[in-house]
């Protein structure tokens, strides 16, 4: 006796086998994040009050520069990761979901890079 439904039959929806790589990529950006964010937290307290130049100064820094890259490719992966699922489990319309989807990748994608463009720039100006 199968436990499928006459209508899941027809439609081919059963399991695309990708859940749980998808849970685990979540689940290991949200426990990457929290010492990335503390360790990034710590920095932007000790450089309240400071100036420009010393603002630079410690951003351009290699382990800071490392410490936000990894924070920015964690969070917006985790966030697509995030924006993936609600869109998945809440949109009806299967144009709609397609397009959300599209611009949610790409979103976090530009978005992202534009961040890490940033920290770079910093860093190697910072260089020099």
């Amino acid at each position: 006796m199968s436990m499928r439904t006459p209508l899941k039959n027809v439609r081919g929806l059963g399991s695309a086998k990708e859940g749980t790589t998808h849970w685990w990529h979540q689940k290991i950006t949200a426990v990457a994040l929290i010492p990335l964010f503390v360790i990034a937290l710590a920095y932007l307290v000790s450089l309240v009050g400071a100036d420009y130049e010393r603002v630079r100064y410690i951003l351009s820094l290699p382990f800071t520069s490392l410490v936000l890259l990894l924070l920015i490719g964690a969070t917006f992966y985790h966030m697509k990761l995030g924006l993936q699922v609600v869109i998945e489990d809440y949109v009806r319309s299967e144009g709609s979901k397609m397009v959300l989807l599209l611009l949610n990748g790409f979103f976090c994608t530009v978005v992202g890079l534009a961040s890490a463009l940033a920290v770079l720039k910093l860093a190697f100006v910072g260089m020099m």
